[in-house]
């Protein structure tokens, strides 16, 4: 099946570059370009793509704008072209919580490296947009949380001993704020590879420490990890844990990119599984390929703990499905449930 691809942008010179890379691809139809929201109205309508790539900051009618009265007209997969600035990445995080399945910075001019490398980044970010689930996630009010929602308390002994690491790719920004807005402020630390350029992964963390229980931030080199936290691994950087005395630490790398990517779920995981053992909780999200799959594997046979989100509530299901395909995967849990899954587990491991 071609894919419909749909390019809005304001700079001539993007829509020229994306146009011809979208046409150098035989699996796409590149349906038409616009200049602004205006005529991209027209051609959804005209066209019907199946993805379309939008740039945030436009004249008239913003990217964000268009985004939202998109997805409540005719729900459409969206790739968010995005502006590589600390505003940018917060209107990026903005598009992805209204229904944008993917994003990618604008691309850089200045090398033919660069650039082709960046073909095959879009191009890979079409296909993966064109076969996945549009989904809204319910939001959930942070405070003044009803008595029926209250978590099981976990004992001191669990929030100091135990790690919990969260993979995802695809859709993974809004099901890891989701999973974490359901979590209590005590936790054990909690350690997250999202797959996302450099550049975003600060503003990423901000956004999840200002909408969660949790202290959020980017991992730093040789920082001890903490309970009551969670830290994302930064964009461009592997982040691995190590034990160092009776503490966690975390570890930075710009070590070659595994599937593909870096940072790696599998990175993380396998460090994981090292240093932490029967100690590790991990969970995998919404993503596309592999990545993480065989972390998942190593911390089962170290007697970890794994969870994998089930196939109705993710963008992208390949992650998930890869590790449950191996058969390493403990419990299957659609995301509405899983903070209640894990946290079920974690308080039980007090009781032993």
């Amino acid at each position: 099946m071609t894919i419909k691809v749909l390019v809005v942008d304001d700079s001539a010179l993007i829509r020229s570059l994306l146009g011809k890379m979208i046409e150098s691809d035989p699996e796409m139809s590149l349906v038409g370009m616009a200049a602004d929201a205006y005529m991209a109205k027209d051609m959804v309508n005209q066209f019907r793509p199946d993805v379309i790539t939008l740039d945030i900051e436009m004249p008239k009618v913003d990217g964000l704008t268009f985004l939202d009265r998109l997805m409540k007209a005719r729900p459409t997969a969206v790739v968010m072209i995005s502006a590589l600035t600390e505003e940018g990445a917060d209107a990026t995080f903005n598009a992805l919580a209204l229904g944008a399945v993917d994003f990618i910075p604008k691309p850089k001019l200045d090398s033919p490296q660069g650039i082709n490398e960046y073909q095959d980044l879009i191009l890979e970010k079409i296909r993966s947009a064109a076969r996945a689930k549009l989904l809204k996630a319910p939001q959930i009010p942070v405070t003044n949380a009803p008595k029926s929602s209250i978590k099981p308390a976990l004992s001191q002994r669990t929030v100091n001993t135990q790690l919990v690491a969260i993979g995802a790719s695809t859709g993974g920004t809004e099901a890891i704020l989701y999973l974490l807005q359901q979590l209590p402020a005590v936790m054990p630390p909690i350690v997250i590879t999202q797959h996302m350029p450099a550049g975003f992964t600060r503003t990423f963390a901000e956004r999840l420490n200002k909408l969660t229980r949790l202290k959020v931030k980017q991992a730093e080199d040789g920082e001890r990890l903490l309970p009551c936290y969670a830290y994302v691994a930064p964009g461009d950087m592997h982040l691995e844990i190590i034990k160092v005395g009776g503490s966690f630490k975390a570890k930075l790398s710009q070590g070659e990119k595994i599937s593909g990517h870096r940072p790696s779920v599998d990175v993380l995981f396998n460090s994981v599984a090292q240093y932490a053992g029967a100690n590790a909780t991990a969970v995998i999200l919404t993503g596309m390929g592999k990545d993480g799959a065989d972390g998942m594997e190593a911390i089962a046979k170290h007697g970890g703990k794994t969870f994998a989100q089930g196939e109705q509530s993710c963008v992208v299901f390949g992650m998930p499905k890869e590790a449950i395909k191996r058969g390493v995967v403990h419990q299957v849990v659609e995301l509405p449930q899983l903070a209640d899954k894990l946290l079920n587990y974690l308080a039980s491991l007090s009781r032993d």
